[in-house]
């Protein structure tokens, strides 16, 4: 080889190496783009602040902790959109949010399952992997490659509530109920839960419905609903409305009509049920002995997390809708520490393999982290919470309860 080929291969090395370097530069960004799609406005939109609190903090604990390991250390970046109030705003903030930010790699939110089911046609299309808290079992149901639901689905909750609550009654006050009356909105989770329990669930354990009525959201008088249901003397009532102000409206109106759940028990749906907000708005008299269903609450290993959570927003508890955004988070730090790259597909992939009992499966009441084929968490369960003084209490399962049920006696 002659000293001018020499050169000339010394100086191609140089600059393959270089080209080479550029392109992991480029594979490995500072930051990574995570998308957050909640209700930050109108009557859901408290729901979609604390989701909004909940994912920031698990980002700033991302960061903290140095970032993604797995790309050099890029930190996480999270984009906000508002759903608004209506389908058709969740999907429009949607179709922007991928324009937008062509760079996504993953996304969460979207809260109502109605918003939920419109948002993510468009996420699909795009290919963006979503993990959602939605209940609907529409969600799930559609073929759909890229989304996931952590949540049981509103039909595995409708299996599994009215069965928990007869066990739940018998045990605390020694008898069995016979008699139900149901209340609820008429949004896709709502008419899905209730789908399900009107049908053979009811059947199953020997109840008889006594009232049954449904309205379109937001509601602004409950008198009539209520009056409907004190004719029909319930055993207990399973409210499933899906925001604060109906929360409120009903919670006040039962009161009422001398309908406290020291008198007549009351189930609601949602993790709407246990916010802070509704503390302020129908006051803890009227909400003391109200069981809430729902799909995750803290249990005991988050005990650190909680006092940092309540230390930084100022909040009285940390629930299920911001425990959700920050597990939400984790998941997709987790599935992009596994891919080492910002490659949306990918990072899908990556969490349909996921099968863990560690790290962000601890943020479930069951520890695991596992998606089946359509998307939905394997072996997501109900839970439970009470209010009692003031505060939402875990009473189901046992691996997060912190005080026993309370159930009239007569």
């Amino acid at each position: 080889m002659t000293e001018l080929s020499r050169r000339n291969t010394i100086g191609l090395g140089l600059a393959g190496a270089a080209v080479a370097s550029t392109r992991l530069k480029a594979q490995t960004p500072a930051e990574v783009k995570i998308a957050m799609l909640v209700p930050l406005s109108g009557p859901w939109a408290r729901q979609g602040i604390l989701e909004q609190m909940g994912a920031r903090l698990a980002v700033e604990d991302v960061n903290a902790a140095g970032g993604i390991k797995s790309m050099g250390g890029a930190r996480l970046k999270l984009v906000e959109y508002d759903a608004g109030d209506s389908s058709e705003k969740a999907k429009d903030a949607a179709q922007r949010m991928v324009a937008q930010e062509p760079d996504l790699v993953g996304g969460f939110g979207c809260w109502l399952s109605s918003f939920t089911l419109a948002a993510t046609e468009v996420t699909e299309r795009a290919e963006l992997p979503w993990l959602t808290l939605s209940y609907s079992d529409l969600i799930t149901s559609r073929g759909f490659r890229h989304i996931f639901q952590s949540s049981p689905t509103a039909d595995r909750q409708a299996e599994e509530e009215l069965p928990m609550i007869m066990e739940l009654a018998q045990k605390a006050s020694g008898r069995k109920p016979a008699k139900v009356a149901f209340v609820g909105d008429n949004t896709a989770s709502s008419v899905s839960f209730m789908k399900a329990m009107r049908g053979h669930v009811v059947q199953q354990q020997g109840l008889t419905i006594v009232a049954d009525e449904v309205y379109t959201p937001p509601l602004t008088d409950a008198t009539t609903m209520v009056q409907h249901v004190r004719s029909g003397r319930p055993d207990f009532v399973v409210l499933q409305s899906t925001n604060v102000p109906d929360d409120k409206l009903l919670a006040d109106k039962f009161a009422e009509f001398n309908m406290r759940s020291d008198r007549l028990p009351k189930i609601g749906g949602g993790g709407h049920w246990a916010v802070p907000e509704l503390l302020k708005n129908a006051g803890a008299e009227n909400l003391e002995g109200i069981m809430v269903g729902l799909a995750n609450w803290p249990g005991k290993n988050q005990a650190e997390l909680e006092k940092r959570f309540m230390a930084k927003t100022g909040e009285p508890w940390f629930g299920h809708d911001s425990i959700f955004a920050y597990v939400h988070v984790m998941i997709l730090k987790e599935a992009l520490e596994r891919t080492g790259a910002a490659d949306r597909r990918k990072v899908s992939d990556a969490i349909h393999a996921l099968d863990m009992t560690d790290g962000p499966a601890l943020f479930f009441p069951d520890g695991h982290l596992k998606y089946d084929e359509a998307g939905r968490r394997v072996g997501a369960k109900l839970c439970v919470v009470q209010w009692r003084d003031g505060r939402p209490v875990a009473v189901y399962p046992p691996s997060i309860a912190t005080r026993d049920v309370l159930w009239p006696k007569v």
